[in-house]
């Protein structure tokens, strides 16, 4: 616990030194994320609410505290937050089309040594639950996608005023090409970064590539990684195309006024 703290001390002093009064912020979000996430997993044990109805509150709630609350409240915040619940819903349904046909909801084979003593019978929708887990996932990847691409617009416009909204959805998208790359990479190496121990497991079971491929654990974090990249990438053209339009009609407002 003590390491936890020092680790904490020091992520909050580098935030702070870096970040300046912005870096704190993002600092005392990491808390605030952190609560949104206990709350939802308290309520999700009550079998009267919707899992992925908390959960899709829950991710309105956490864009809120890492859009509003770290960069305040401005056109440049406001167009990622529509453009996060844009992407969020169109992913909550492609998710529930995928898991249903996927059947990755609940336990692996592996995971049945140890859950044999336990009861299954938890009153709870498994794919709800599954489906809960990979919007959680993909919530932080698509937020900061969203304000990456529409703060360099809202630059972009005010250094270039005469730019029209076709400039202004070429630049976005020129940026959102940029960043697909890492984007995609982060996600992709963040998997096997932390499931290192479990493809080690599959190598001492001699599992094949094919039985490695199809258990149900690697292909439910696989499908996660898929729909967070899938996240990231639709994003870009929504900020790109929301941005373009609200931007360049507030220019417009400001100067007729």
């Amino acid at each position: 616990m003590n390491i936890i703290i020092v680790l904490a001390i020091i992520l909050a002093i580098c935030m702070l030194i870096i970040g300046g009064k912005k870096g704190l912020r993002s600092f005392i979000a990491l808390f605030l994320n952190f609560i949104v996430v206990i709350v939802l997993l308290f309520f999700m044990n009550v079998p009267q609410f919707n899992p992925i109805l908390l959960t899709f509150i829950a991710c309105i709630v956490v864009s809120i505290i890492n859009l509003f609350y770290i960069n305040e409240v401005n056109p440049m915040t406001k167009i990622a937050f529509v453009s996060t619940l844009a992407t969020t819903g169109f992913l909550v349904v492609l998710i529930w089309l995928f898991t249903k046909s996927s059947l990755i909801q609940g336990f692996g084979e592996e995971e049945t040594e140890e859950l044999s003593m336990m009861s299954l019978h938890i009153g709870l929708d498994f794919q709800q639950i599954v489906i809960s887990v990979i919007i959680m996932s993909t919530i932080g990847a698509i937020t900061d996608a969203a304000i990456a691409i529409a703060s360099p617009m809202r630059e972009m416009l005010t250094l270039h005023p005469e730019a029209t909204r076709k400039q202004l959805f070429d630049f976005g998208m020129h940026i959102g090409r940029d960043i697909i790359g890492t984007s995609a990479n982060t996600l992709f190496f963040a998997f096997f970064g932390s499931y290192l121990a479990l493809l080690i497991w599959f190598n001492d079971l001699s599992y094949s590539l094919g039985e490695i491929v199809n258990s149900k654990i690697f292909s439910s974090e696989l499908i996660t990684i898929c729909c967070a990249g899938i996240g990231v990438t639709l994003v870009i053209p929504i900020t790109a195309f929301i941005a373009s339009y609200f931007l360049k009609d507030t220019k417009e407002e400001t100067h007729l006024s």
